[in-house]
């Protein structure tokens, strides 16, 4: 059984700038490039995968991530269960990828843990400690970029104005959200 325990417990709001852990919510990474594997994936998820760079795709349930020409990433829109860790659409789509061997399917919900910025200083605090030029990011809704942060390898998605979900590795999730907190209490 995966474990949905985040090992940050903790909201914190500051003046423009809200920080809160999100979950648990599934992660499920697909990799595949033939036409048979992006009409299977589309099928299952009820969504075409984005295949522009840096882009994403949502429905009501579930957005997914562009990370590489082949590979995204698929998260659930909503909370999970924490005491369940079968989901009816990894098997889907292990049965209509994995099984057809079309690509990879990989549950990655313990994997990664999600943290949602919101406010008007969003770009200030990402700015302050990331190389990445957030000018065109901030004005596209749906932008997906992997990139450095405080030296920690993170996944920011451009949910709306303002706010953004950043994926980081659970063993760095710790680390990550004390540096946040202690920039944005100087901001």
């Amino acid at each position: 059984m995966l474990s949905y325990n985040s090992p940050i417990k903790e909201n914190k709001s500051y003046n423009d700038l809200n920080i809160k852990p999100i979950g648990p919510i599934m992660k499920i990474n697909l990799r595949g490039a033939k036409r048979e594997f992006l009409a299977a994936a589309g099928k299952t998820l009820g969504l075409i995968l984005p295949n522009d760079p840096n882009t994403s795709t949502s429905s009501e349930k579930l957005t997914a991530m562009w990370l590489s020409p082949d590979e995204w990433l698929i998260i659930s829109n909503n909370i999970i269960e924490k005491q369940n860790d079968i989901y009816e659409l990894e098997n889907s789509l292990i049965n209509s990828i994995s099984k057809a061997k079309l690509g990879s399917v990989v549950n990655v919900t313990d994997h990664f843990i999600v943290i949602n910025l919101e406010g008007n200083k969003v770009y200030d605090i990402l700015s302050s400690e990331c190389p990445f030029n957030f000018e065109k990011f901030k004005k596209e809704k749906g932008s997906v970029v992997q990139t450095i942060f405080a030296h920690i390898d993170i996944i920011i998605h451009h949910r709306n104005t303002n706010n953004l979900n950043l994926l980081v590795r659970r063993s760095f999730s710790e680390h990550l959200f004390s540096w946040m907190k202690d920039s944005a209490s100087r901001m």
